[in-house]
Order: structure tokens, then C-alpha cells, then sequence
């Protein structure tokens, strides 16, 4: 017996459609989130997706109207010549007709999301793709380098210019509130132009699987009013301050002692080493190996401790032979350097 749709079979895959796209769309708002922009660029990508949603959404109404006409409207057998038509008309011109609005649409937005030569910007930021964190420069007005790791700020309202290269593997730096992914490649400079339109904490990750620890990759955005990164950012030139409490002198002088200066630099102090992050100001940070942890002194205790357990394949070795004590004495120490 020939199989005979019901309206209650032919109801099920819809509602089902219905109820993916619901639950799809619950979950584009978020830090995270391209469809929630924060950015002029995000913007033009988020309207770049919804177009072409609803130019999907078109062919494929069109389709099951097809579908439907033929199956349920007019079920027999149906002229050659009008089945041409549909199939011609709803299966090849009309999908082409979409397809090349979409295409048109979306190539005339894109110069709106790459950086043109000479543009002028407000901020110029380096970054460099580490295993597996995030290497930072700014440049300050009198020309000054400031570098720092795992973070970025930025002012709102203002364009952001960013250098993106690796020392490494290949990495794509991704923001997706605030713009487009870029790939970090080694020994050439890509560069990406950002517009932030409203302030808040943003999520950015690698966006390209980069070896064991790439899950582990990530950094926060903050956007900021102007004022406020000013200060940031002359803050973060300043060197690092002295400890005022015994802990902290006392981690300040375990630093010294075990090797971590030779890997991480701390202005203001003997600490030059340049194969680790910068500490100067490690304090100030919204979080710890590159978001993996809270910015709190137990992280830093775990994360000193542990390094090769929490982030698999670091170049970093565990230092738990320190012992506790001196464990705790260090994270004093870095997290005083605010």
C-alpha cells in the first residue's frame, strides 16, 4: 500500500523546523555572540547574516510550496510542459535570482569591513599569536611600546587598528561581538579594523585549531569611555610597583630566585625575560593563562603550581617543588601588580 501523507505528518517536520530555530536563536545574545554586535564591523556581518537567512528562508518556502502543490494540491499526474515550468522556475531561476541578490549584497558591504590603506585610526594595537596566548602591544601617543598579554581594551567610539602575525602555527583572531576573524599567519602582518559602538567585557578566542592547548586560547575585550582608557593605558606604561607587605617582598624575592625572570619581563625590576607574558601589571588583568582562570591569588597558586595540568603542552614547567608556602608568597606578589 502507497504511503499517504496526513496533515499530521506533514505538521511534524515544520514544527520540528519551528523548534530548532527557536531554540537556535535563544542563544545569540551573549558576549560571545555575532548576532548580538557590539561593533560597526559585527554589525555589518550580523545584517550580512540575517539576509542571507532570509534569503534561505525564501528557497526554502519555495521549495516545500512546490512540494506541497504537487503532492497535496495536485496529487495525478501533472502536463510535462507546466512540469518543466515549476521545476525550471522554482528548482533553477528563482534560487539564482536570491543567491545573486545575496552575493551582491554581501560583496558591496565588505569594504566596510576591511581596513582600506592610509585609513585613519585612533589606536594602533600589535598581536601576536602564542602556544597558546596572546602577545600584546599598544603604542602610545609619545611612541612609547606597552606590552601586555591575554587582554585587550578599548575606547568606544573609536577605531582600533590591529596587526595580527604569529610566531608559530597558523591563528585567527576572533572577536565575534565586535568583528570578523583574521588569520595570524607567520612572517606576514594581516591587519583588521575594529569600531566598538557600545562598552562592556567581550569574549575573543582563537578561531583555528593551533596545537594541544587551543581550547585554552582565549582573552577578553573590555571597551571602555575614552577617559578611562586613557588612564588605563598610561597606567600600564608606568613600571610595576614595589610590594609593601612581607608576602609579597617575600614572593617578589622567590620570583627572582626560581628562573621566572629569565622568561617574563617586569619593569622596574631585573625581570627581562621575553618568552613568557609580560607581568608588570598582571594584576589588573580580567583573568589568568589566557582565560582560563580567575583573576584571584588561588589561581595563581593552582596555575603556578599546576601549569602542564591546567593547559596541556606549555612551554612553562610546574613549580609545585616550591611547596606551598613560597606557592602563596608568589601569588601575593603577582597579584600586587595591579
Amino acid at each position: 500500500m502507497d504511503w499517504i501523507p496526513t496533515a499530521r505528518s506533514t505538521h511534524l517536520p515544520l514544527r520540528i523546523c519551528l523548534i530548532v530555530l527557536l531554540l537556535s536563536l535563544s542563544g545569540c545574545a551573549g558576549s560571545q555572540s555575532i548576532l548580538d554586535p557590539a561593533g560597526i564591523q559585527a554589525e555589518r556581518i550580523a545584517s550580512l547574516f540575517w539576509w542571507m537567512f532570509g534569503g534561505g528562508m525564501l528557497i526554502w518556502i519555495g521549495v516545500v510550496a512546490l512540494a506541497g502543490y504537487v503532492i497535496k494540491v495536485r496529487p495525478g499526474k501533472h502536463q510535462p510542459v507546466k512540469s518543466q515550468w515549476l521545476i525550471i522556475g522554482g528548482g533553477v531561476v528563482f534560487p539564482a535570482l536570491v543567491l545573486t541578490a545575496l552575493l551582491i549584497f554581501g560583496l558591496s558591504i565588505m569594504p566596510e569591513t576591511r581596513p582600506g590603506e592610509g585609513e585613519r585610526t585612533d589606536i594602533r594595537i600589535s598581536v601576536a599569536g602564542e602556544q597558546w596566548w596572546w602577545r600584546v602591544h599598544y603604542q602610545t601617543d609619545n611612541g612609547e611600546s606597552v606590552e601586555l598579554a591575554n587582554e585587550i581594551r578599548l575606547p568606544v567610539g573609536r577605531t582600533a587598528l590591529f596587526e595580527l602575525t604569529s610566531t608559530n602555527v597558523i591563528h585567527s583572531f576572533w572577536i565575534p561581538a565586535l568583528g570578523g576573524k583574521v588569520d595570524m599567519i607567520p612572517g606576514r602582518t594581516n591587519r583588521l579594523l575594529l569600531e566598538p559602538t557600545r562598552t562592556g567585557t567581550f569574549q575573543g578566542a582563537c578561531a583555528e585549531y593551533c596545537g594541544t592547548s587551543h581550547a585554552f586560547m582565549r582573552f577578553r575585550v573590555q571597551v571602555m569611555e575614552q577617559q578611562a582608557f586613557d588612564q588605563w593605558l598610561a597606567a600600564q606604561a608606568q613600571p610595576a610597583h614595589t610590594p609593601t607587605t612581607p608576602e609579597a617582598r617575600e614572593g617578589r624575592r622567590v620570583f627572582m630566585s626560581n628562573g621566572c625572570a629569565s622568561c617574563h619581563t617586569i619593569r622596574g625590576t631585573a625581570a627581562d625575560g621575553q618568552r613568557g607574558p609580560d607581568l608588570t601589571h598582571v594584576g589588573s588583568r580580567l583573568s589568568l593563562a589566557a582565560g582560563t582562570l580567575p583573576m584571584a591569588p588561588e589561581s595563581f597558586t593552582h596555575w603556578i603550581g599546576h601549569t602542564r595540568d591546567i593547559k596541556p603542552g606549555v612551554v612553562m614547567p610546574r613549580f609545585e617543588v616550591l611547596g606551598q608556602e613560597k606557592l602563596e608568597a608568589l601569588a601575593a606578589y603577582l597579584t600586587s601588580l595591579e
